[in-house]
C-alpha cells in the first residue's frame, strides 16, 4: 500500500471521527454563537442589546429571570426559564439586558446562542462547556416545533441531561410565542389518534414542564406602549411636543394593528430619523 493511499484512508477517518473540538478563548468575548459543520463557538466582540431599564411593562418577568441569573452567576442553584407569549414584548431583549446587567455587577458570565435547528448538536456543545471553568447561559430564541419535529428530543440533553445531568457551569434560556412549545393541533392529533390518548401527547405537553421558570408576557396597554416610547427618547435625546408624539405614536401602532415593543421601537426609529438623531 503506497504513501497516497494511507494517506487518503487517514484524511477519511478524520471526516468519520474528527479530533475533538478545542475549547475557543472565552475570555475573548462575554457571547458566542455556536456554529456546525464544523463546530464552532465564535465570539461576539459587540451584543446587540438595549439597557434594561428601557424594558417597560416587563417588570415582574423582569426582576424574576434577572434574580435567577444572578444566583446562577454566584454559583448559586438556579432554574432553566421559558419565556413565552405576544411577539414583540421583548422577550429575547429581556435575556441579553439581563446578561448585561450580570456582568455590570462584576459577576463573570458567558451567553452562548444556540439555533433551533442546531439542537442535535447540543450534546456536542455541552461537553465542550462542562469542560470549562466558566459559567454558561445558553440562550435559544424563538423555539418552537412544529409537526413530525423530532428535534424537541434534544432539548431534552439540555433540560434533564440524561445521566450525565446538565452541566452544573449552564443554565438553559429559551424564547418561544408558545408555552408548549408545540402547536395546539399537533397535540390534538396526537391525542385523537392514539391507543393512550393521555400517554402520548404526554411527553411533547411535559417540554415545557422541565423549565423550572415559565415567564409569561402580554400584549401591552396603551400607557405601557407610549411609555416605552418617551423612555427611547428619554434615553436618546429626542425632544419632541408630547401632544404631537402621543398622536403619531398612536396613528403608528393603528396602522400596524398591535401594540408592543418592537412596535414602539420601530415608531422611535422612524420619529428619530425625521428628527435628525443618530440612534
Amino acid at each position: 500500500m503506497d504513501d497516497t493511499t494511507l494517506t487518503r484512508i487517514a484524511e477519511a477517518l478524520e471526516r468519520l471521527y474528527p479530533a475533538p473540538l478545542a475549547a475557543p478563548d472565552f475570555a475573548a468575548a462575554d457571547g458566542f454563537v455556536w456554529h456546525v459543520d464544523p463546530d464552532r463557538l465564535e465570539p461576539v466582540p459587540e451584543i446587540n442589546r438595549v439597557s434594561l431599564d428601557l424594558l417597560v411593562g416587563v417588570d415582574r418577568s423582569r426582576d424574576t429571570l434577572l434574580e435567577n441569573t444572578r444566583q446562577f452567576a454566584r454559583g448559586l442553584p438556579a432554574n432553566n426559564a421559558l419565556l413565552w407569549g405576544a411577539r414583540g414584548m421583548g422577550k429575547s431583549s429581556i435575556v441579553k439586558a439581563v446578561h448585561a446587567q450580570v456582568l455590570s455587577e462584576g459577576h463573570a458570565l458567558k451567553i452562548v446562542e444556540l439555533q433551533r435547528e442546531d439542537l442535535p448538536s447540543v450534546a456536542r456543545l455541552l461537553n465542550l462547556l462542562r469542560a470549562s471553568s466558566e459559567r454558561f447561559l445558553l440562550f435559544c430564541d424563538d423555539l418552537s416545533f412544529s409537526h413530525d419535529d423530532q428535534h424537541y428530543k434534544s432539548l431534552k440533553a439540555v433540560l434533564d441531561g440524561g445521566i450525565e445531568g446538565r452541566p452544573d457551569n449552564v443554565v438553559f434560556y429559551a424564547t418561544s410565542n408558545r408555552r408548549h412549545l408545540m402547536p395546539r393541533d399537533m397535540i390534538e392529533n396526537e391525542r385523537s389518534s392514539a391507543i393512550n390518548p393521555s400517554e402520548a401527547v404526554e411527553e411533547k405537553v411535559s417540554l415545557s414542564d422541565r423549565f423550572g421558570l415559565w415567564l409569561g408576557f402580554h400584549p401591552c396597554s396603551q400607557d405601557d406602549y407610549l411609555a416605552m416610547i418617551d423612555g427611547y427618547c428619554a434615553a436618546h435625546g429626542v425632544s419632541v411636543d408630547p401632544e404631537r408624539l402621543r398622536a403619531e405614536a398612536i396613528e403608528w401602532q393603528a396602522t400596524r394593528g398591535a401594540r408592543s415593543g418592537r412596535v414602539a421601537w420601530q415608531f422611535f426609529l422612524d420619529l428619530a430619523g425625521r428628527e435628525g438623531v443618530k440612534v
